[in-house]
């Protein structure tokens, strides 16, 4: 019985040790390849680059970058063309609420400036109170959509970061979003009509 288990024993041993002993060039991994993969499809080869290949062209470092020196730019660096008119059409909207309320502003301390000078002034809109309270107002006004634009540049570094870091998710041709009518006939409520999202993998 002893020799029996000493010889398991020594056989165990020298097949551990000869798969240690084993070069690494020689252990080939199956499912590693280099370089793009080549299918044939009839007589035509079609090239599919790795997940992996692809995701790196999209580095978020790079497009926060962009996005924080240039708004837009890091959409433009994700080929989100789409997105530009949102990001500009929003500075351009906040910008011109901004530069709205300031020259409200302005105007209004003008007016508070004329009547605490002159006595016998008569604003045309009102009283001092009046005035004070609109300048409250529109500076209140101005300061809000100032901080709207600041909100906006930061989503839109976010945005770019988000966005490359989801670039390799674009690559699954069964990955799909549908907006789908729906029904259901409930015995407690009835027949009911709805939209229903559905995601397809």
């Amino acid at each position: 019985m002893k020799n029996v288990l000493l010889i398991i024993l020594i056989t165990c041993l020298g097949s551990a040790a000869h798969a240690q002993l084993t070069p690494p060039s020689q252990m080939r991994d199956t499912t590693h390849t280099e370089g793009p993969i080549e299918l044939i499809e009839g007589n035509e080869n079609v090239e599919i680059e790795e997940i992996e290949t692809y995701a790196h062209k999209f580095v978020p470092r790079k497009a926060s970058l962009y996005a924080a020196v240039l708004p837009g730019a890091g959409q433009i660096y994700n080929k989100k063309y789409w997105k530009l008119p949102f990001v500009y059409g929003g500075f351009i909207g906040l910008g011109y609420a901004v530069n709205f309320y300031d020259n409200l502003y302005k105007q209004q301390r003008e007016e508070l400036f004329k009547i605490l000078n002159d006595s016998n002034y008569n604003s045309k809109y009102g009283s001092e109170t009046n005035v004070r309270s609109n300048i409250d107002k529109t500076r209140r006004e101005r300061d809000f959509y100032l901080i709207m634009t600041g909100v906006l540049y930061l989503l839109q570094i976010a945005d770019a970061h988000i966005d490359a870091h989801l670039k390799e998710f674009d690559l699954n041709p069964e990955l799909k979003v549908s907006i789908e009518p729906s029904f259901e006939n409930s015995p407690y409520i009835g027949n009911n009509a709805g939209i229903s999202l559905k995601f397809k993998f």
